[in-house]
This record gives structure tokens, sequence and C-alpha cells, in this order.
């Protein structure tokens, strides 16, 4: 049966060039490059300049899936980008992206499910593509979580960086099987109940400022390992696939107890994990793409290979998904 997939076509990415250690944060907390080191695994992670804007990440990683896709933006028809962090409350950062790249037509919007964004996104980008809404979609994910740090906590300004990943999926016929090449199925969940365990203190409606990101680090992490595990299952199972399936586990990278835990819980050896969270940190929705991108720029994924993303984050909300590159 031929059916009609979402069929990457490319991907890159860009991070600011500030780069910022541990150590740096020991000048001014209580906190030291082992204390971070041996709890979350991260070493450290990139910090956008004075002026930089999540829109500006965004662009210059767009161009980098465009180069690594030899296409033109004129070719887009879409643009789904994933932030927490947005250029302004509107409009929409994907519409300057939009403007930036030349398309001139075709139409662009965010979405905002935080650290799962990019799942969120590509979700939605697939969904596009399966209903001929749009045949080609660049799926973005892109934040600067450092302008909304409490730099007093020690217990979450050390955990976070700022870059941006993007992904170019275009409509090609499938066979209807798990080894066709694309999005093989998606899994998407929410629960406001836990809003309280991570969230940021501000808003437009409610106080009218910025705010703060604040969390209940143990309650996220109890969360977080099983609810990524099932819906990682879930992911497999709708494409009619196991781990045992798996290539690579592309996931959100927040923590690397985590990101092991998770690993271990769908009995996948750390070997098939890509890992950037010691040179990056969490970039909420950047994340999982910074880490796609960079297993495909080193080689690491190859075509025909099945990933299986998954990510969690505030809301909370959280997802997976399976794609055959």
């Amino acid at each position: 049966m031929s059916v009609i997939r979402a069929v990457a076509q490319g991907c890159g990415h860009h991070l600011p060039s500030r780069v910022v250690e541990n150590a740096e944060f020991a000048e001014t907390l209580d906190t030291t490059d082992e204390w971070i080191r041996s709890r979350t695994g991260i070493e450290r992670r990139h910090f956008a300049a004075d002026g930089e804007l999540t829109s500006d990440l965004a662009i210059k990683a767009a161009k980098a899936a465009l180069a690594n896709a030899g296409m033109d933006a004129s070719e887009l028809d879409a643009i789904v980008l994933a932030t927490s962090t947005p250029d302004e409350t509107f409009p929409s950062t994907a519409t300057k992206v939009q403007h930036a790249l030349g398309m001139g037509g075709g139409f662009a919007f965010d979405i905002q499910a935080v650290c799962a964004g990019f799942v969120f996104a590509l979700a939605n980008a697939n969904a596009l593509v399966l209903s001929g809404q749009a045949k080609c979609v660049m799926v973005i994910g892109a934040e600067t979580f450092s302008r909304i740090m409490d730099w007093t906590d020690r217990g979450t300004c050390v955990l976070f960086g700022d870059g941006a990943g993007a992904l170019i999926l275009r409509a090609e016929d499938g066979t209807g099987t798990a080894q066709d090449r694309g999005i093989l199925s998606t899994d998407l969940n929410s629960d406001g109940a836990h809003h309280d365990i991570l969230y940021v203190d501000g808003g437009v409606s409610s106080t009218q400022s910025t705010g703060v990101l604040r969390m209940e680090g143990k309650e996220v992490f109890r969360h977080a390992v099983s609810k990524l595990a099932e819906t990682g299952h879930t992911a497999l199972s709708r494409a009619g696939l196991t781990g045992d399936d798996i290539d690579w586990l592309v996931p959100h990278q927040a923590n690397l107890r985590i990101i092991q835990s998770t690993a271990k819980k769908i009995d996948l050896p750390m070997e098939k994990v890509i890992l950037t969270v010691q040179d990056h940190g969490n970039t909420s929705a950047a994340s999982i793409p910074l880490a796609l991108s960079s297993g495909v720029a080193s080689g690491q994924i190859k075509t025909g290979d099945l990933l299986l993303m998954e990510a969690i984050g505030g809301g909370l909300a959280w997802g997976a998904a399976a794609l055959r590159w």
C-alpha cells in the first residue's frame, strides 16, 4: 500500500560563540565543576551574546539545514518553530525566520511545549505533510534560556544553554511499512496537574513581566524517566517496532542521569544514544535537533537508521517520534 511519508531531507544547527564552562559558575555560586558534572553530566554550555535573539540562532540553523539538504528556501511551504523564548510576545519568531530566508510565500508559526516543543512541532509538521497542507516543512527548535534564569539559583541556572537546530521534511511516497524512510509514528501527551514543578514565574497575562524559571528537580526527574520510557514504547508500538529495532536514541538533553535511566528502561545500551548534554546543557526545544544535527555531522546517524526521539518539559508535556533517516 502506497502512503505519504514526511522524509528528512537535511538538518543543521547553530550555537552562540560564547562558551561557558562550569568553573565560571563557581565564581558567583556555591557550586563546583565536579558538583555539576556528577549530578547532570553537563560540562559547558553556550550563551547568546547581548542583542543576539532567538530568531538569530534559528535563522543560522535554518540556513545550515538548507545547505545540508541542497535546497533553496523557495522550496519550503511552511516553517514550524518550537520555542519558549520568542523574540517578542507577537508576532511569531517563525515569521522572522521566514522573512530572513526569503521564502516569499507559504506560512510560518510557533509552537510552545517547552522542552518537548520539537517533538510537538515535528508531529504537527508531519500532520501538515500527511494532510496535503504542505509538501515541504522546516521544523526548528530554538531557545535563549539564558534570558530567563535566576542566576542565584544553583539548582537551575547551571543546567541551561542557548542554541538552535533545524530539520527539513518533504513528502515522499512510502510503502506503508516500518522500513519506509521518514516519520513512522508520533506520540504526544500533557498533564497540567504538574504545572508547579517546572514553570516560569512571569507572563503577559499574569505579571506583565518575563519572569524566571522555577523547578523542583527531584519531582521532574521522577516523572521524566517513567514518562519518557512509556512514550518511547508507545511511538515504537504504533510503528510496529520494538526497542531492538532502534539504531539511535536521540533524547532531550536535559540531564545525563535521566538519559541513562530512560535508556535502561527501554533496554538500550548507551552506545546507541546520541549525547550532547555535556557540551550544550539543556537547550529546551533546541535540544533534540541540536543532537540530531550533531549526530548526522559526526557520521553516527546514517541513511536508513531508525531514530527514536523523546522529550519532556514544563506543562508537563512529553512525547516521542520514530523516524527512519
